[in-house]
């Protein structure tokens, strides 16, 4: 692509620079408006400078990843709905043989969740799960925290939903479902047991250490938490109001003290009935008996109702989480057989919502919408600053030593794709790269380019291991960590970053071997 003229390149450049800097600090103290913001920020100034018109920038927003973001999303909000992450947890910490096997578990637990689940999302929902469960075991938070992300983030690799640039890679390469799983799933197990081994030969001093005193956690706490992110209220204030004195009247009226009050307010004991106990001398007695009887009854009675509403509540329970399961794997079979991602992953999330069969509003408020927004702004953004010319020509220099015909091509790319993606963050990288590494690839052979998008995916995704800023899933655990209440803990960058050095360089270079050999 030629270059365009120099005021729009440089225009171009300082929007795309405003949306990067935003983008990898979104707290900056000049403008600490966040990362969505940013990108919306960058998207706008690319039209306000003329760099896109605005059908420019509407055509660059690309629905069928946004379709599938948004699908996925939903899934995960009903599986955690259906407790699946709260059996994730029970399953790291049944019959746990020690400090070595559980962080063995959360390796695999946590690749193979991510693989489906996104490993954003569980890293969200497990971090809490890892630091219950070492507090239960007296351990050291630090090595499970290091391996919860670092496995996320290579259990990622292996699926077009497991993270956002493998949606870009599998919509834009039009590789299928399976062919994707299949491709890169030999690098993943040796990647993920190569993390484990790495980790317990960095840590096998720590994890051996037992401490006289266990500040012990009980098992229910371990299991109890709730991870879906807090939602708005459906209530307002006049409305809560009168929803709390329904339920007070409800409660007042439906007490036991109250039964037989009720029952003569019906006309059950009359009047005349008290008199005549009265009358013959029994001071309100058969009275009271009358109503202590009936009051008991009713109770039973009662007590009947609701252990069988109890019961039928349980059954039905159960059957929805069943269904919510049923629906999940039915989407991973459709995605499997080569089905449209994008529509299967919304049909599955509307087939959750109708059998749900209450009102969706709170569930769909737990989707990332800002994720869904900053993506727009990015596609915008990233499309006007291929526009200027800049990423084509840089790439024509890198082009000639970057063929994946030959091994020192494949390290090059794998280089220039794992600094791309700790600078300008993963998902940008594979934008701005992925055209051109297929084009390139696809001169050699049609199946030099589907090694090349999977090569993309692959290094693009463990590079965030490299360093905590490196990818989302790192951010998160370090947040979770340190704002869980009583189990509170700080995984400081050099802390990962002695760790994620060694681990990235070994496991992309034994990826790329298995992926491109």
């Amino acid at each position: 692509m030629a270059m365009e003229p120099t005021v729009k390149v440089v225009l171009g450049s300082i929007a795309f620079a405003i949306f990067w800097v935003l983008a990898v600090f979104p707290a900056v103290p000049f403008m600490p408006i966040g990362r969505t913001a940013g990108s919306l920020l960058g998207a706008m100034l690319m039209v306000l400078f003329r760099v896109l018109t605005p059908d420019q920038a509407y055509a660059a927003i690309d629905l069928p990843i946004l379709g599938l973001l948004f699908g996925t999303m939903v899934v995960s909000v009903y599986l955690e709905r259906a407790d699946m992450f709260k059996y994730l947890g029970k399953l790291l910490a049944w019959k746990s043989q020690g400090a070595k096997d559980l962080l063995c578990r959360i390796c695999l637990i946590s690749a193979v969740s991510s693989a489906f689940f996104t490993n954003d999302t569980s890293c969200v929902v497990l971090t809490e799960f890892v630091l219950k469960i070492a507090r239960q075991q007296n351990l050291p938070p630090h090595p499970f925290l290091l391996a919860l992300a670092s496995s996320a983030n290579i259990g990622s690799s292996a699926t077009p939903i497991g993270n956002p640039q493998n949606l870009v890679i599998a919509v834009q390469s039009k590789i299928s479902f399976g062919k994707f799983l299949f491709g890169i799933l030999p690098a993943l197990l040796v990647g993920v047991v190569v993390n484990a081994v790495l980790l317990l030969c960095m840590y096998w001093k720590v994890l051996s250490v037992q401490k006289d005193v266990e500040d012990v956690v009980p098992e229910e706490e371990v299991v109890s938490h709730r991870f879906s992110p807090a939602t708005m209220s459906h209530l307002n204030s006049s409305n809560s109001q009168e929803l709390n004195n329904a339920l007070d009247s409800i409660t007042i009226s439906s007490s036991p003290g109250n039964h037989a009050e009720t029952l003569r307010n019906r006309g059950n004991f009359g009047e005349s009935e008290i008199q005549n106990a009265s009358k013959e001398g029994s001071n309100d007695g058969p009275v009271e008996k009358r109503e202590e009887n009936v009051s008991s009854k009713t109770d039973e009675y009662e007590d009947e109702n609701f252990t069988s509403y109890d019961e039928k509540e349980k059954w039905k329970n159960m059957l929805w989480k069943v269904c919510v399961y049923l629906v999940t794997i039915g989407m991973l079979i459709a995605l499997l057989i080569g089905l449209n991602m994008s529509w299967t992953a919304i049909t599955a999330a509307l087939v959750l919502v109708v059998l749900d069969f209450k009102d969706a509003r709170p569930s769909l408020e737990k989707v990332s919408y800002s994720l869904l927004i900053f993506f727009c702004g990015m596609f915008i953004t990233v499309d006007g600053f291929n526009k200027t010319g800049i990423p084509s020509a840089v790439w024509d220099l890198m082009e000639p030593y970057s063929k994946i015909d030959h091994a020192a091509g494949i390290a090059v790319l794998a280089l220039v794709i794992l600094v791309l993606s700790n600078v300008a963050s993963n998902v940008p990288t594979v934008l701005l790269l992925g055209a051109r590494v297929a084009a390139s690839a696809a001169a050699i052979s049609p199946a030099s380019e589907q090694k090349a998008w999977l090569i993309l995916a692959w290094v693009s995704t463990v590079a965030g291991n490299l360093s905590l800023l490196g990818s989302a899933a790192n951010l998160i655990v370090c947040e979770q960590a340190r704002r869980a209440q009583h189990f509170g803990y700080n995984l400081s960058f050099w802390s990962h970053l002695k760790f994620g050095v060694p681990s990235t360089l070994i496991i992309t270079a034994i990826g790329l071997i298995l992926i491109g050999g």
